[in-house]
């Protein structure tokens, strides 16, 4: 019982004390902290588009630069889950899930057609209603061929472009795509089951974590959660249709690059070089048709923000603040 007292006692001296010790944060201190929260407060949204709930996460003033963050297969918006957190002092940032991924809706293909043209569509739509018609892009894998259909169509709304292994060049297509190739020039059973594996959960564990300097260094949440959703009623239908239409991207290459020639957009090179669908060759050909690029080459794979995010990050703020008056 006199244990129990003690114990008692103690803890009742040290509440009253630390009621008793004045605060040593100033009221500015404290106004300071509440706006910071506030600022890197991640929101997770919905948008409807044409009947279609396009989900989102957006952070930072609206009155700030805005910047654009376009998803890879197979993830969605969580994977600039880094960027949202730490840029959002200084930036808008809004990152979109496309129609399939993500938290957006899934429609079967019969009520929407599962191509980049489409896609492209959908999210420049929900650019449009969101008011956002000034901004830089940040693209990845699928976000390339999904943001150069948005810059060509609409040049002037794009200030800047960050790019972490987004493809726009022949020489950038490394030898992952062999069995993709394969299934473009005959779709049939044995080349679409060829594919199926991609989908797996050791599939997309080898997405995510070739090519990295340590595999410990990615969470594996990313690829459960994308497991998770690639396990859906149809979804290995739905992307293998995505897989098949990635061939018309290839074709509006030259397309992209003119818009690269013309406009000379700012450009920031983030890239994994040991990224099996997109090698190192596919950021030094942006050299050929770009004068203003900062070029970052890592020591990692596709997704170059798992392992690097924290110099990435950095980068991206001094690119943002350099280019963006």
């Amino acid at each position: 019982m006199k244990k129990i007292n003690i114990i008692y006692l103690l803890a009742l001296t040290l509440i009253t004390a630390c009621q008793e010790k004045p605060s040593t944060l100033k009221t500015n201190d404290k106004v300071t902290m509440n706006n910071n929260n506030k600022m890197n407060r991640i929101h997770y949204r919905t948008l409807s588009i044409n009947g279609l709930n396009i989900a989102y996460r957006e952070a930072g003033d609206v009155n700030k630069p805005t910047l654009v963050l376009l998803h890879g297969f197979p993830s969605s918006s969580h994977q600039y889950r880094k960027v949202l957190n730490q840029l959002s002092d200084e930036f808008h940032l809004i990152a979109p899930d496309y129609p399939g991924f993500g938290n957006s809706d899934f429609p079967s293909a019969n009520d929407y057609e599962y191509t980049f043209d489409n896609i492209a569509a959908t999210i420049n739509s929900f650019l449009e209603l969101k008011g956002i018609n000034n901004f830089a892009l940040m693209i990845q894998d699928y976000g390339a061929p999904i943001g150069f259909r948005i810059a060509t169509a609409h040049p002037e709304r794009v200030i800047a472009i960050i790019n972490q292994n987004g493809n726009a060049y022949e020489e950038g297509l490394g030898e992952a795509w062999e069995g993709i190739k394969r299934f473009w020039a005959n779709r049939n059973e044995v080349t679409e089951n060829a594919l199926v594996p991609a989908f797996s959960l050791e599939g997309l564990k080898w997405q995510y974590t070739h090519g990295t300097r340590n595999p410990e260094n990615v969470n594996p949440d990313t690829w459960y959660l994308d497991y998770h959703r690639l396990s859906r009623p149809n979804a290995h239908k739905v992307n293998l249709d995505l897989f098949y239409d990635y061939q018309n991207n290839i074709k509006l290459y030259p397309k992209w690059q003119q818009y690269l020639r013309d406009n000379q957009p700012p450009l920031l090179i983030v890239w994994g070089k040991n990224d099996e669908f997109f090698p190192e060759s596919g950021a030094e050909a942006f050299k050929k048709d770009v004068k203003n690029i900062d070029y970052n080459i890592y020591n990692t794979g596709h997704f170059a923000l798992e392992e690097d995010g924290h110099e990435i990050i950095s980068k991206i703020r001094h690119f943002m603040k350099k280019t963006i008056k």
